[in-house]
């Protein structure tokens, strides 16, 4: 019997079955084998499972994926440049800048200028927030709590505009 067709006996953990890839020519290495589990892990399934719904429902938590990605940037950003918050603190002055601009250049009424408003503010209290955070730390003060109560309003809000259009 020629060793290339021989079968070589493994060790394997009861319950695995392994599965052999032929030696490839022309090269004198170890046959690759792959161990496949005959049944997945319960923490498997059940991380599957948290997976598979959150990346169904993604697009309607984005407001929460946002939020929880500033944390962790403004968390970074204080850990190693507390004096990023100088940085950041004009862009809480951008939205007003926005306003002003779109108000100019195409006025709106009625609902328009209430959602308009309510962008603008929402947007200088994410800005504020972020410099603050960035400057004193995430974690410091009040700052938990205006990211909390934004993120529940922007979660909101998000979930009804979707519904609606």
């Amino acid at each position: 019997m020629s060793s290339h067709t021989r079968t070589r006996k493994v060790r394997t953990a009861a319950g695995v079955h392994t599965v052999q890839l032929p030696r490839q020519r022309g090269r004198r290495s170890q046959p690759f084998v792959v161990v496949v589990p005959e049944q997945p892990s319960l923490t498997r399934e059940a991380l599957g499972f948290v997976g598979r719904g959150l990346w169904s429902v993604r697009q309607a938590l984005a407001p929460t994926g946002f939020a929880v990605l500033a944390l962790g940037v403004t968390t970074l950003m204080h850990t190693i440049a507390w004096w990023s918050a100088l940085v950041l603190a004009p862009a809480a002055f951008a939205p007003a800048v926005w306003f002003a601009v779109m108000q100019r250049s195409r006025p709106a009424h009625g609902s328009t200028l209430l959602w308009r408003f309510a962008l603008g503010m929402f947007a200088t209290l994410a800005f504020t927030w972020a410099a603050l955070a960035a400057g004193f730390g995430p974690w410091a003060g009040a700052l938990p709590l205006v990211w909390l109560l934004a993120l529940i309003m922007a979660q909101t809000v998000w979930l009804f505009i979707r519904r609606t259009h």
